[in-house]
């Protein structure tokens, strides 16, 4: 089955309802529990308009002693929600840890990408690398940093800042 397809350039590409419908029955079952990868969490953040807890399941990739999340939709509902929050947050995995993400900028966006595509090659191989590299970002296969930087602004990056241990 290939993966979802987030490559277009529009600040928003919603997921296909299946895929949604996954993610939200199995997807926050998983990585809540910690049966998912290794890099997988949920993220709960507040909803902007209701306050109610929003769950969604994502990678956390880490790069250079700090861990990231990558937005592929772009400028998704868990996105908008978090900025509306102060970049408050919870990351569920056999455990909750509450976080504050903070909005890397553009330039300083594409290793940090680069990065997400090189570890789903280590978990996938050099197939699933490339596969994301096409469907998540519309890239070739092993996308150079300035292939990546041209796509940036379209992928939010956060970096996760620990805050207390609940």
């Amino acid at each position: 089955m290939k993966p979802q397809d987030y490559s277009s350039r529009t600040a928003y590409r919603p997921p296909a309802p299946w895929y949604r419908g996954v993610n939200k029955r199995v997807g926050v079952l998983l990585t809540s529990l910690g049966l998912a990868p290794h890099d997988a969490v949920t993220l709960e953040v507040p909803g902007r308009r209701s306050g109610r807890p929003r769950r969604t399941p994502v990678l956390r990739t880490p790069y250079q002693g700090a861990a990231y999340l990558v937005s592929l939709a772009g400028e998704s509902e868990w996105v908008r929600n978090v900025r509306a929050n102060a970049g408050r947050a919870t990351l569920r995995r056999r455990g909750t840890r509450r976080v504050r993400l903070v909005e890397v900028p553009g330039p300083s966006r594409p290793p940090i990408i680069a990065e997400y595509l090189r570890r789903g090659g280590a978990r996938g191989g050099s197939d699933t690398a490339a596969m994301q590299a096409r469907y998540y970002f519309g890239l070739g296969p092993d996308p150079s940093g300035d292939e990546i930087r041209t796509v940036v602004d379209y992928y939010p990056v956060f970096r996760i800042v620990d805050e207390h241990p609940t």
